[in-house]
């Protein structure tokens, strides 16, 4: 009986794990300085309103290595939140594996996006 408790128990849980979709890297053109602070390697408040700052005098950033020009952004802390940011569009990924980018290749550019040069000419 015990077996079969967890066994169902497993399966349900797995159940679960594939069908909670997982969020992307935190995309440093449009986030808000809330999301900013919530990364799991942690800005404070007045440097997350510091990248805000910068990208509106300035304009969107062209990659992850753009932040290390906003003041008090040195190369370690760069590299420590290196893996949870990009410049790109923050999507949701199923985590059973779903098709990377079939819906970006017929989607508009949103605005201040930046695509790969191969993306360019669709619209």
């Amino acid at each position: 009986m015990k077996r079969l408790f967890l066994t169902l128990a497993l399966t349900l849980l797995a159940q679960l794990a594939l069908s909670v979709p997982a969020l992307a890297a935190v995309n440093i053109n449009t986030a808000s300085q809330d999301e900013f602070v919530a990364l799991k390697k942690g800005l404070g408040p007045a440097k997350a309103q510091a990248i805000i700052d910068y990208r509106k005098a300035n304009g969107p950033f062209k990659s992850v290595d753009d932040l290390k020009h906003v003041k008090g952004i040195g190369a370690k802390r760069l590299e420590k939140l290196r893996p949870e940011l990009t410049v790109g569009p923050m999507t949701k990924v199923a985590a059973a594996g779903a098709a990377k980018g079939d819906a970006k290749a017929t989607a508009p550019a949103a605005k201040g996006e930046i695509r790969p040069a191969a993306d360019a000419g669709r619209k």
